[in-house]
């Protein structure tokens, strides 16, 4: 069980770092991370870390095509969870 919270900590640390720094990037009109690289770190359990990431570097907020992909990627992890807790899977 440790090994699997220092896991998500580790990937959420990680995701909210690296959407700061696409931020960052985007003021300065450079070269940007992929938004595959942001949804596949979420994936992987970084869903907290680019929700705060957003909400606090405004980051991401207004492009609807994102948000739908995260809310989409948040409902698929939520229904795991579900199934898991549940004994189905």
């Amino acid at each position: 069980m440790k090994i699997f919270l220092l896991y998500f900590l580790v990937v959420n640390i990680f995701v909210f770092i690296l959407a700061g720094y696409d931020k960052n990037l985007a003021r300065k009109n450079k070269r940007r991370i992929p938004e595959n690289t942001l949804f596949f770190l979420q994936l992987i359990g970084g869903t907290p870390g680019l929700l705060t990431a957003m909400f606090l570097f405004r980051h991401k907020t207004r492009k609807t095509s994102f948000i739908v992909k995260f809310i989409l990627i948040l409902l698929v992890q939520a229904a795991f969870i579900y199934l898991k807790l549940s004994g189905r899977i």
